[in-house]
């Protein structure tokens, strides 16, 4: 960020401005090198922050001590509105500190900001609670898959409780609990039987792995479906930034005779919508929910999600039927070859994706986040936060994807498809919505299909509420 700023206020970083209809002066690649760099920075650092901050303020909580009152689920919740708000903080009043007073501040601010949340988490970090790690969490799943390789011919154990337990060994990676032994995946058992090549004292975690670190690489590999499963949704979602944009531009943006919405502004909708679906989700609906299903969360994780796909679809075929109304107002006015022209038709039409789009934002995307979390091993949280940020970038390589091949095959011998570049009025998005509809309707079977079958991960853990208890307790999940 600090880059950044200086390159929008030091002259020797940017080009001069441009002064009246002459030609605009070209950006050196000294210029342009101090950009990219800054914006790779930036980048690597949100790499680095976003997947880690989540887990880090979750595992702040630990719902198996009953002096804690406060659950995860509500953290999740608070944790996307607080991102929400900052998001709708950064496309209101940032937008209009940069077009309207300067770049240098408009980057300042959040570069002073930055520097002063650092600050709070360097004097704040003693009071945290810290989990310390342990290793690659990548290099054990690695071994149970070569420990398993090695054992392909050993024949399969009848009774799982003869399978290799060290509860010592294991203990820097369950201090929550030990995960218990399910019976998919039976192939990866074989990394858990003892052989008499074996030492159980000197244990080779290539050869012989414990039943907890087989059930690590069981838990990683029965979410990746469910995990998958978010990409379209946010293939969706993506259109807000392309041709919602583009189709917002043709519209009446006017709230008066003298003010109109900026086209880009729009988006600011989506954002409302998913806070306030995110607060009544967090206050209203919980409580509501759980008097019919005795669930402390109100309904589960698959639950949200799935809910979440159900109103990403509606958004898309909403989408549809608006650009029809979009076009035929273009029509009635004769400005299917005008565009550029402003169709008079409000751009409030618009609403109803944008909010739609806001509300299967605050089912699904806070969902998914949490079941990453909440079903990962708990020493691979971090590595299951990056997957579901992983994921997004999927979405939009995916729509990006899905934009060529329309262009590609929707073209026409006189050089028209679907989305044309120069004239929205002339293309067929309407079409472009609905098959996005129908690719989610089937993702959504998908869902439904990998949800049914899925099988959260049993744990068993110590009580820590009773100090006189002399057994374990044994739970699907702690926050299921």
């Amino acid at each position: 960020m600090i880059s950044l700023t200086l390159s929008a206020v030091l002259p020797q970083f940017r080009p001069p401005p441009c002064k009246g209809e002459e030609v605009c002066r070209q950006a050196s690649a000294g210029q342009l090198a101090v950009l990219y760099i800054s914006l790779l920075l930036g980048a690597l650092g949100s790499g680095g922050i976003r997947p880690c901050i989540v887990a880090f303020g979750a595992d702040q909580f630990h719902e198996s001590d009953p002096k804690q009152n406060t659950k995860t689920w509500s953290y999740f919740n608070w944790y996307y509105f607080v991102m929400g708000v900052a998001m709708l903080v950064a496309v209101t009043v940032l937008v209009y500190i940069q077009d309207n007073i300067g770049w240098g501040i408009g980057l300042g601010i959040p570069t002073i900001a930055m520097f002063f949340s650092i600050a709070a988490f360097i004097v704040g970090y003693p009071l945290y609670r810290n989990l310390n790690p342990d290793g690659s969490p990548y290099t054990r799943l690695v071994q149970v898959i070569v420990a398993a390789f090695h054992k392909r011919n050993v024949p399969y154990l009848s009774n799982p409780s003869l399978l290799y337990q060290n509860d010592e060994l294991d203990a820097s990676i369950s201090l929550e609990g030990k995960l218990l032994h399910t019976e998919q995946m039976k192939f990866l058992d074989k990394a858990a039987i003892v052989t008499e090549e074996d030492d159980n004292k000197i244990s080779n975690l290539w050869r012989l792995n414990t039943v907890h670190r087989v059930e690590e690489l069981k838990t990683i590999i029965r979410m990746g479906p469910i995990g998958a499963s978010g990409i379209f949704l946010i293939t969706a979602v993506a259109q807000q930034h392309t041709f919602f944009l583009q189709q917002a531009k043709t519209m009446d943006r006017h709230l008066t005779k003298t003010f109109q919405i900026p086209a880009g502004s729009m988006f600011v909708f989506n954002i409302l919508t998913m806070l306030i679906t995110t607060a009544f989700y967090d206050r209203v609906f919980i409580k509501v929910a759980r008097r019919f299903t005795g669930l402390d969360r109100g309904i589960s994780l698959l639950q949200r999600m799935g809910i979440g796909f159900v109103i990403s679809t509606l958004a898309t075929l909403v989408a549809g039927f608006v650009e029809m109304m979009r076009k035929k107002a273009a029509s009635a006015h004769g400005l299917l070859d005008h565009p550029h022209a402003i169709i008079p038709i409000s751009v409030f039409w618009l609403l109803p994706q944008y909010s739609l789009n806001g509300m299967a934002e605050a089912f699904m995307s806070i969902g998914h986040l949490e079941f990453f979390y909440d079903q990962a091993p708990e020493s691979m949280r971090s590595t299951a936060m990056a997957l579901f940020w992983a994921s997004i970038s999927a979405g939009n390589y995916v729509s990006t994807l899905l934009v060529t091949l329309v262009h590609k095959f929707s073209a026409r011998p006189n050089g028209s498809n679907w989305l044309p570049d120069n004239n929205l009025n002339k293309g067929k998005l309407e079409y472009f919505y609905w098959l996005i509809t129908i690719l989610q309707i089937f993702n959504l079977i998908y869902y439904l299909i990998c949800a049914k079958l899925y099988t959260y991960k049993p744990i068993e853990f110590q009580d820590k509420g009773d100090s006189s208890s002399k057994g374990n307790q044994i739970e699907l999940s702690s926050t299921v």
